[in-house]
């Protein structure tokens, strides 16, 4: 199976929010949250489903209530992270 490396899952990450953001992946910076962005929940949600098929991964979350959810959006860097796990779990 193919290591899927933090910069990879970051440049990834980057590029899903950067197009929902309709924003140069050079605009987006690891602590932008997604309000900064102007990203809406429709847009975190059409994220979420782009990182879920990008990565062959379940995200946790729940786009009523994202402040319960186990999958943490509160900045760029926060989501790299939670994406890096859930892709070292799928690898293990």
């Amino acid at each position: 199976m193919v290591q899927t490396d933090m910069v990879d899952v970051r440049n990834s990450v980057i590029t899903i929010i950067a197009e929902q953001a309709l924003l140069e992946e050079s605009d987006v910076q690891g602590s932008n949250t997604l309000a900064d962005l102007a990203i809406d929940s429709l847009g975190i949600v059409e994220a979420i489903f782009a990182i879920e098929e990008t990565f062959d991964v379940s995200v946790p979350f729940n786009a009523n209530e994202p402040e319960k959810s186990d999958f943490d959006i509160s900045s760029v860097d926060a989501i790299v992270a939670a994406v890096q796990k859930l892709v070292d779990a799928k690898q293990s």
